[in-house]
């Protein structure tokens, strides 16, 4: 028996100088056949602000941060969804401004919390460690680190540091961290009881800006889409040794853009990034022995703004947050080519910014 596969949205409810809108409801549930594309809303609720980023694990619990500016800490909060409606469990402070990232350690146990910052004052953590209950919620941070230091290299973005995304490595154990202020992605150990300890880092072309971080499925490659520069970078990871393998730019030479999300195709054989301001989807082939890139053009999102996408776990879909024209587009993927076709079918919904198909 295929399971429903729902769809849980995040979309700005709140005004910041950096949203060009703030159209959306917040957080949102949405039913998605798979085959006819028929969406239904499900459930939804308002009582949280601009949660921009979201995790959802096996039972239906969803984190999702809240991403205010101009507080000096962001939230993240814990729903339970059980395929009818939508429950609050709590919220915790997240030590650090304009909460960007979180997920959900390999063993459920943790979820950690990258801090975009802006400004100073306040905790000023750059990642936070916070414990998963027994029931779902979550427990006050047990660990935190702030990142020194600033890039400079586009100084009204690499003022100082910034986190913008954190992911556990496939064995576990270990998390990697973009740091968009830096130029940098790191290696932390993560310890049995949640603790961070810095074992690595590399460097990335000058002015890059690592965003966002997806990994393959044996962990040896890391593909890292730069905001700043709109180019893919390739770390090889040897334990914790991080190397710069390949960076390729993801969009058309002297076209303004932004990098934003990045994920593998299931088999690892493809690799996607959406581009703001080109407001597409870049196709990119890996290589599996020596993880580089060859370029396959760019899909138009079919809509603007693309700042967030996913495949559905089987990955024959892939759907486009396009956050400033209010809607999500749907794509069919083939599988063995790489290639999307728009299948021409929407989910409006105001502002979405992020989101996560799962099944319960």
């Amino acid at each position: 028996m295929v399971l429903d596969l729902y769809l849980a949205v995040g979309s700005v409810n709140r005004e910041a100088p950096y949203f060009q809108s703030a159209r959306g409801e917040g957080l949102t549930i949405f039913a998605l056949d798979e085959e006819s594309l028929t969406v239904t809303r499900v459930a939804g609720t308002s009582t949280i602000d601009n949660p921009t980023f979201l995790s959802v694990d096996a039972q239906g619990t969803i984190y999702a941060n809240s991403e205010v500016f101009g507080w000096h800490e962001g939230t993240v909060s814990a729903y339970r969804f059980d395929g009818q409606a939508l429950f609050y469990l709590n919220k915790q402070p997240t030590l650090g401004s304009i909460a960007a990232h979180n997920t959900i350690s390999r063993d459920g146990r943790f979820l950690l919390v990258a801090n975009y910052a802006m400004g100073e004052g306040g905790p000023d953590k750059s990642l936070a460690v916070l414990p998963v209950l027994d029931e779902g919620g979550l427990g006050a941070p047990v660990a935190s680190v702030a990142h020194p230091g600033a890039a400079g290299r586009v100084p009204d973005r690499q003022e100082r540091s910034h986190a913008h995304c954190v992911i556990e490595t496939p064995e576990g154990g270990a998390v990697l961290v973009a740091d968009l202020g830096l130029d940098t992605v790191l290696l932390y150990r993560l310890g049995a009881e949640g603790a961070l300890s810095l074992a690595g880092s590399v460097e990335l072309p000058p002015g890059a800006g690592p965003r966002h971080i997806a990994q393959s499925r044996d962990g040896r490659f890391a593909y890292v889409t730069n905001e700043l520069d709109s180019t893919v970078s390739v770390i090889e990871r040897q334990g914790e040794a991080l190397t710069l393998v390949q960076t390729v730019p993801a969009v058309p030479l002297g076209i303004e853009s932004h990098g934003a999300d990045i994920h593998l195709a299931p088999d690892g054989r493809f690799l996607y990034t959406s581009n703001r301001g080109h407001d597409s989807l870049a196709v990119f082939v890996v290589d599996a022995e020596t993880g580089r890139l060859e370029p396959r053009g760019q899909v138009p999102s079919g809509g603007r703004t693309p700042r967030n996408f996913a495949l559905s776990p089987d990955g024959r879909l892939v759907l486009m947050a396009n956050q400033n024209s209010d809607e999500i587009a749907i794509f069919r993927r083939d599988e063995v080519a790489g290639t999307l076709r728009d299948s021409g079918r929407r989910i409006a919904i105001g502002s979405p910014v992020c989101v996560r198909p799962f099944r319960l």
